[in-house]
């Protein structure tokens, strides 16, 4: 069953539920990563491009509406988790993690290292991926045996 979508008039809304639920404190992803939440990422994540040259000028109420969906999905043991691709260096990143759950809704994170060795998350974006979703099903699966170890080099 898929999780309730958020109904809110105005961006501002959902770009204060984003604020007071993602931004605050970090988020104890499953597996027991935190993951951190900037504010400006807001834009990032709940805008698309009108005219897809990469400029996000238009409010997305498509991902904007399954905002709570990010919480979901990185807090379940079932999603299944993707390495993320780097498009400059032409390759996939074991500490680029790509979650996903619902539908085609994924949720992408960066892990890096705490100064005591563990592991943190920081949210890059969230994006409704019709379009590449087959794409990334066949990525190579995250796992944190590769991940700590390319951290570690």
């Amino acid at each position: 069953m898929l999780p309730k979508l958020l109904e809110f008039i105005k961006e501002s809304e959902y770009k204060n539920h984003f604020e007071k639920t993602y931004c605050q404190k970090p988020l104890m992803a499953h597996g027991g990563i935190p993951i951190y939440f900037a504010k400006s990422r807001f834009e990032h994540s709940f805008f698309e491009s009108s005219d897809r040259r990469g400029l996000k000028d238009i409010f997305s109420k498509t991902r904007a509406e399954r905002m709570d969906w990010i919480a979901i999905t990185l807090k379940s043991p079932s999603a299944t988790l993707y390495q993320g691709w780097n498009r400059k260096k032409r390759c996939y990143e074991p500490n680029t993690r790509v979650a996903f759950e619902f539908e085609e809704f994924v949720v992408v994170v960066r892990i890096s290292l705490k100064r005591d060795g563990t592991l943190k998350g920081k949210f890059i974006t969230c994006y409704q991926a019709d379009n590449s979703i087959e794409k990334i099903k066949k990525s190579p699966r995250w796992n944190i045996e590769k991940c700590m170890e390319n951290l570690k080099r």
